[in-house]
């Protein structure tokens, strides 16, 4: 874990198709100075404040993906991928250019976001990253769902999910999640869907980028990509992906163990939201002090 802020070395620029709206949108991501955190600006809107600060309140819809919003109502949709690339390579921060509402969904993972990052490079800053360290449990549940954040030396991920589809069925992953981790078993794991939902969500202004080129689609018992699976358990991977990109609205790495079962983007954002309600279960702690100690 690095123990100073880090940013990109040069702009990263992509482009891509929204899962949602559908709509094509060019992307530049920027290096930006401390403590600026990461930053969305809608280069298409020119008639409001079109800055979107992430940050655990700014998240105002959990419909299948995360939307941020500001207080002019300017949103940006599906950030959640993106921000899992950026806490895993450790981007503290960042500005987003993007010329549409919806980040494009790329093959429906974080590695088309990890090349990006990868050709820009990083580099480090002069002040602290701070972390949040959890010292006390911090639970959510929600019916047969649960996200909970506790103690932990490092930052570990639980996840487990249970479908009645033969394709998925009852799959749980727990490990310790680091950078290395994040790019060997869970950076390429993609989103997925069910063919029998396609009509309603369309029908709802949702999925209308969707297909099997950024999607792994399930019709009953079967997968219907025809490359297949990139894993075995690809479906809990990618939740625990999501849920890695959630939790860093909050704007710090955790020093903490994620546990998450049945659990989407609403429960993730509703355990931000407790952490934040809490300020006894948690620190903010940097290396920095830890490297003078050990001195």
């Amino acid at each position: 874990m690095a123990a100073f802020q880090h940013t990109l070395r040069s702009p990263a620029l992509f482009a891509g198709i929204g899962v949602h709206t559908g709509a094509y949108v060019r992307v530049s991501v920027r290096p930006a100075a401390v403590d600026t955190g990461v930053v969305f600006v809608r280069t298409d809107v020119r008639d409001a404040d079109n800055r979107v600060r992430v940050s655990g309140e700014a998240v105002c819809r959990t419909q299948l993906g995360t939307v941020i919003t500001n207080a002019a109502g300017v949103t940006v949709s599906t950030i959640e991928h993106l921000m899992a690339a950026f806490a895993m390579l450790g981007v503290d921060n960042a500005v987003v250019e993007l010329d549409g509402p919806e980040m494009p969904i790329m093959d429906g993972s974080s590695a088309p976001f990890v090349r990006v990052l990868d050709r820009a490079g990083l580099r480090p800053q002069e002040a602290p990253r701070r972390f949040i360290e959890i010292v006390e449990t911090i639970e959510v549940v929600d019916g047969d769902k649960r996200a909970a954040l506790k103690p932990a030396d490092g930052f570990e991920v639980a996840f487990e999910i249970r479908f009645d589809s033969a394709a998925i069925g009852r799959q749980a992953i727990d490990m310790p999640m680091d950078e290395a981790a994040f790019r060997a078993e869970l950076a390429d794991c993609r989103t997925f869907g069910f063919a029998h939902e396609v009509e309603a969500l369309r029908a709802m202004g949702l999925a209308r980028g969707g297909s099997m080129d950024n999607c792994i689609v399930i019709d009953g018992d079967r997968v219907l990509n025809p490359e297949g699976l990139r894993r075995a358990d690809e479906f809990v991977r990618h939740k625990a992906l999501d849920a890695i990109g959630d939790l860093y609205v909050l704007g710090a790495p955790i020093l903490g163990r994620f546990e998450g079962e049945l659990a989407g983007h609403a429960l993730n954002n509703a355990l931000v939201r407790e952490l934040l309600a809490r300020p006894d279960a948690w620190r903010v702690r940097t290396l920095v002090e830890d490297l003078k100690e050990a001195v």
